[in-house]
């Protein structure tokens, strides 16, 4: 069984850490009293696997003394049951900003006058169990998604990657952008098969019309760099914690050059080892 603590300083986030790590399979509680640790370890190691991973979340609602807390975590041990804390912290101005925004109450606003004074006093309360984190996080300047990725690296282990589903459409200007794509590129620039009197009536998913589009040394070039583009562009989206990304490529109608460049895309999407979809959004329009 694998238990995994949570705390930290209010307001540094701890709830949005718990809400991705149920998204990772774990079973999260929040604020359980310390006394009841042991005892849902128990039944944990005692069931059938529904909770084999746990995620706890304490803080300061739970009382100044962390004696309790660390009694429970002493009987984990104990009982052979392994476990880690995962401290979440912020500068003071970052917490300060994120109460103002939310207009919260700080736990501690009851036994002090302004919310400086609340933050001093709840770094020196948790200052003993941040000696005992396994891990500290400092959220002040650490997007959504760059914490979602650092909490896979800490606790994923042993899961399924889930990767980054990539979508690969065609569009055509005139018929508008497509509003989900993440990134777009404009292939107008490429000869088009259109004025090809016996191309007009196929599409870019028919070799003739490729053949036409790829003989071209701009396409040639445009598709070597935007390979390599992507190339470098998708770890690093995967290494945001991006878990989606549409790709649209645009021409006039959507029918030609935008469809023979999306598809040779999505074979070397595919071929980098993503999960990719290809879709072909304006042609069978007019």
């Amino acid at each position: 069984m694998e238990f995994v603590i949570i705390s930290g300083m209010s307001g540094a986030g701890k709830s949005k850490a718990a809400s991705f790590m149920e998204d990772m399979g774990f079973f999260c509680v929040d604020n359980l009293p310390a006394a009841l640790i042991p005892k849902f370890a128990e039944l944990g190691m005692a069931g059938s696997g529904e909770y084999q991973r746990v995620v706890l979340v304490t803080d300061v609602r739970s009382g100044s003394n962390f004696s309790g807390l660390f009694d429970a975590l002493d009987r984990l041990k104990e009982m052979q049951c392994s476990y880690s804390i995962l401290f979440m912290e912020a500068s003071e101005a970052t917490i300060i900003k994120r109460y103002k925004e939310s207009r919260r109450s700080h736990p501690l606003s009851g036994e002090c006058s302004r919310l400086e004074e609340a933050i001093k006093l709840e770094q020196t309360m948790m200052a003993p169990l941040k000696e005992r984190a396994d891990h500290i996080i400092d959220t002040s300047t650490l997007p959504t998604a760059k914490l979602k990725g650092e909490l896979k690296r800490l606790f994923g282990k042993g899961q399924k990657a889930e990767g980054m589903q990539v979508s690969v459409t065609s569009f055509g200007f005139k018929h508008g952008l497509p509003l989900a794509a993440d990134l777009v590129f404009d292939v107008r620039f490429l000869p088009n098969p259109y004025y090809v009197q016996e191309l007009r009536a196929q599409t870019g998913l028919d070799a003739p019309v490729r053949d036409y589009v790829f003989a071209s040394p701009q396409t040639e070039e445009f598709l070597m760099r935007l390979k390599s583009l992507l190339d470098y562009l998708l770890p690093q989206y995967v290494e945001e914690g991006k878990t989606g990304l549409v790709i649209a490529i645009g021409c006039t109608g959507g029918h030609h050059r935008s469809v023979a460049v999306a598809h040779d895309l999505t074979l070397h999407i595919k071929a980098l080892g993503f999960q990719t979809e290809e879709h072909h959004r304006d042609l069978g329009k007019k």
